[in-house]
């Protein structure tokens, strides 16, 4: 598996990337997210392919934070780990100057949860300066999108959007080997929405572009399994598997170090064949 960044292809022998979370946020939902430096190098240890700083908790019912207070946050952690690793750096911004800051720093993917549309100056950026752009769909802001999040075909909707939103990057100059797209679970949507996304997420654009999936510990997994956002991880970790089964390319995680072990034995053992069961 490959994935182009600026400058380089980074690749790994496992069925998905491990994308970890680092949140520089008081407030992202769960709290173990949130930290530093000591945090990311932590999860660059567990294996980590890619790290993804947050600077604004998009979690429901969260409001949008300063370009200045986000700066402020993320620059400090993006130098401090350049000084330690050359692992890629994904910044979750809708802000051109914010991503414009950490780029200057050296971070390589821009992860922008309102797909290009909070910021126009940001597409023109990243397609100057080549780096690779996660488009996510989200319904509404994070305050209001979980208010009666119904659609008439889950699938279809995510699906129209994500392709109008990369064919805006196409049309900005951004080369379709550096879109990459994420359904966006848990924003504006039901369990049922996001279980058919789960299902269908191979499908999205045709498979034409890499399928981010970030399913860590989030409300649909608690749904499922009545468990608070600290006794998710069993859930998580089968609903990844599931994803990357389904045609996901990049898994965004809090818990590193098992999702890598259960992509090894996804790996090892793989899905044997139904005539295999009658041997």
């Amino acid at each position: 598996m490959e994935l182009q960044l600026a400058d380089k292809v980074i690749k790994s022998d496992l069925p998905a990337f491990v994308m970890g979370i680092v949140n520089c946020t008081p407030d992202s939902f769960y709290e173990k997210s949130r930290g530093g430096v000591s945090l990311a190098l932590s999860l660059i240890d567990e294996g980590a392919d890619i790290i993804d700083i947050g600077s604004e908790s998009s979690r429901p019912g969260s409001e949008y934070v300063s370009e200045v207070e986000q700066i402020k946050r993320i620059l400090g952690i993006v130098n401090e780990i350049r000084k330690h690793s050359n692992i890629p750096i994904s910044i979750d911004t809708r802000s051109r100057a914010v991503m414009e800051a950490a780029w200057n720093e050296g971070a390589d993917i821009l992860n922008d949860i309102s797909a290009f549309e909070d910021d126009e100056a940001l597409a023109p950026f990243i397609a100057e300066k080549k780096l690779p752009v996660i488009l996510m769909h989200k319904r509404g802001n994070p305050k209001e999108m979980q208010k009666n999040p119904i659609y008439k075909d889950a699938f279809k909707e995510v699906n129209e959007y994500l392709e109008s939103r990369a064919n805006f990057a196409l049309k900005n100059g951004i080369s379709d080997k550096k879109i990459i797209v994420d359904p966006g679970i848990g924003f504006g949507k039901d369990l049922e929405a996001n279980t058919e996304l789960i299902k269908k997420c191979g499908l999205l654009c045709a498979g034409k572009y890499p399928v981010v999936m970030a399913l860590s510990r989030k409300n649909c997994i608690g749904e499922i399994t009545g468990r608070a956002v600290e006794e998710r991880l069993s859930g998580t970790l089968t609903a990844n598997i599931l994803a990357v089964l389904n045609g996901a390319n990049i898994l965004r995680v809090h818990d590193v170090k098992e999702t890598v072990d259960s992509l090894k034995i996804l790996k090892k053992i793989g899905i044997p064949k139904r005539e295999e069961f009658n041997e």
